[in-house]
């Protein structure tokens, strides 16, 4: 199995990206894994003030959950992927049936920052974007997808999404095989995620 990991910042396109290259695939055996599903249950998170809670930090992750899945994967087995409710900031009772691929594409912004889980990827993809277009995307996307407001959504970026960003994703670019710019909806980064798969296969 082989396992693509695509990085970056919020807001970058890496999830457009990621399934643009899972939908351009015309072999079945292609699968997505997003680091989301793995954030911790509300209760062990380690910041419980709701107005607080630290989505970019790395401890928000349950990275030993992450790591068993991809090896079991990798062993050829079938997992359970959780589903995380972002508006109730909880994992929920349902799960996702994932079956052994050829190919794992991996997304999230703090998949590079766990030793564990980069040394079990294999190519590994930094999207990157301007500071006020990943803004901008993010803006867009937490009112209509997870119900928040701009007021919220500018005090959780001052407070928590910019500075995790300067400590914990923009340093662990050194580690990408492959930086990618995306400020305008890259659809050649697709392409060459999916020439990568269809080499792969």
């Amino acid at each position: 199995m082989y396992i693509i990991g695509i990085t970056g910042g919020t807001g970058s396109g890496k999830t457009s990206i990621a399934n643009m290259a899972i939908n351009s695939a015309t072999d079945k055996n292609v699968a997505l894994i997003s680091q989301d599903a793995y954030y911790k249950e509300r209760n062990v998170h380690h910041d419980r003030n709701e107005s607080c809670l630290n989505f970019d930090h790395p401890d928000s992750i349950d990275f030993k959950l992450l790591a068993s899945h991809l090896q079991a994967l990798k062993n050829g087995q079938t997992i359970k992927q959780p589903v995380y409710d972002f508006k109730n900031h909880n994992r929920t009772s349902n799960f996702i049936i994932t079956k052994a691929k050829k190919v794992i594409i991996l997304e999230g912004i703090l998949i590079l920052s766990n030793s564990i889980i980069r040394n079990l990827i294999d190519f590994k993809v930094f999207i990157e974007a301007d500071a006020d277009i990943r803004l901008a995307r993010r803006i867009k996307r937490d009112i209509k997808e997870r119900g928040r407001d701009v007021n919220n959504i500018l005090q959780r970026y001052t407070n928590t999404i910019k500075p995790m960003h300067e400590m914990f994703i923009e340093p662990n670019k050194c580690y990408a095989d492959l930086i990618m710019p995306n400020n305008t909806y890259n659809t050649k980064a697709g392409a060459i995620i999916n020439a990568i798969i269809k080499e792969q296969l």
